[in-house]
């Protein structure tokens, strides 16, 4: 009995496997199988996951095949009608925290988990389409405005602020759609639009800025300017200063030598005339001695030495001769005179 019940398990085997289709999965993709019946296990879903670049063969009509695509794909909506996933207008339109309209282009980078697979088909969405057109489109296009709403109008002109928001976008959608096994890499923003209205408004202020800002700085460079020839006078007149110093210390110098020299000179000449003073007076000390008529005498014949003397004849008489020799009058009288001296 036991013998026939394999004979005919693996009959039944046979015929199976010789009814049984291929089942493929990309480079990418992984495979999730569904058993329409109970027959060699628990019907449903199956739990494993069938991984990517593989055939797997199963028996047609009593099995399901699904295949989910793990790649990053990205869902962009924009407003050009000529890229993006919609060929219509499809950029994120919302007001701002301060009441002005506008419209953002987003792009929201996204992969289901490989291991969710079997969750996704079985409570999410059958196929990747269904998945990015229900499930991630609608998420992404409702929170996003709530969270870029936030924003002041203003704020959008700054790349900063963009990207916070961002990564706050970012954040809520994991939340969401996490639980359903996508994850969300990243959210991105690309051109803005405001009304024509506020963007001439925008424009005007940014103009009006700029000219404040162009002020601002002919201020600065006007003050910077004066700034700059203040030290430059200032370093003129202390070198005019530090000159005036230095000629007058010169000066100065040069006077106090002077003053000094003169000084010098002065007691020199001082001195000097003092010794010719007591030269003077020790002779004529001298000469009111005894002995000063002799040195007269000698200095009187030193002078008239050599000279001759001419005597003219006196009516009262005297000496006749009309010419003698006054040196050898002088001795003789010199010498008579030193004798009756003695």
């Amino acid at each position: 009995m036991r013998r026939i019940f394999i004979l005919v398990a693996l009959t039944l085997t046979l015929a199976v496997l010789a009814g049984c289709m291929p089942h493929t999965t990309g480079e990418t993709q992984v495979g999730v199988r569904t058993r329409k019946l109970g027959l060699f296990g628990p019907k449903g879903v199956e739990e494993q996951v069938y991984a990517p670049g593989a055939t797997y063969f199963f028996l047609p009509f009593i099995n399901d095949w699904n295949v989910f695509d793990t790649k990053l794909q990205n869902l962009e909506m924009t407003y050009s009608k000529i890229r993006g996933d919609r060929r219509s207008q499809d950029d994120l339109v919302f007001k701002t925290i301060d009441g002005n309209d506008i419209s953002l282009d987003v792009i929201i980078a996204y992969r289901i988990d490989a291991s969710k697979a079997p969750y996704i088909l079985q409570y999410v969405a059958r196929d990747d389409v269904t998945l990015r057109d229900t499930i991630v489109r609608t998420v992404a296009r409702s929170k996003p405005r709530d969270i870029f709403g936030e924003l002041k109008t203003e704020a959008f002109y700054v790349a900063e602020a963009r990207e916070t928001q961002s990564n706050k976008a970012k954040d809520a959608l994991q939340q969401i759609l996490g639980p359903m096994g996508i994850v969300v890499e990243k959210v991105l923003t690309n051109d803005y639009r405001f009304n024509p209205e506020y963007t001439k408004a925008i424009e005007d202020k940014k103009v009006a800025d700029q000219q404040v800002e162009k002020n601002k700085s002919a201020q600065h460079a006007a003050t910077e300017e004066y700034k700059r020839k203040l030290e430059e006078a200032k370093g003129e007149v202390n070198k005019m200063v530090a000159d005036a110093d230095g000629q007058y210390l010169k000066d100065k110098i040069e006077a106090d030598v002077y003053q000094e020299q003169q000084q010098l000179l002065a007691k020199a000449i001082q001195a000097e005339g003092i010794a010719d003073a007591k030269g003077i007076q020790e002779m004529n000390n001298a000469l009111a001695g005894s002995g000063g008529e002799v040195i007269v005498k000698l200095k009187i014949a030193e002078a008239l030495q050599g000279k001759r003397i001419i005597l003219l004849p006196v009516s009262e008489g005297g000496m006749n001769l009309k010419t003698t020799d006054i040196n050898r009058l002088i001795e003789t009288l010199g010498v008579k005179s030193l004798a009756g001296a003695k």
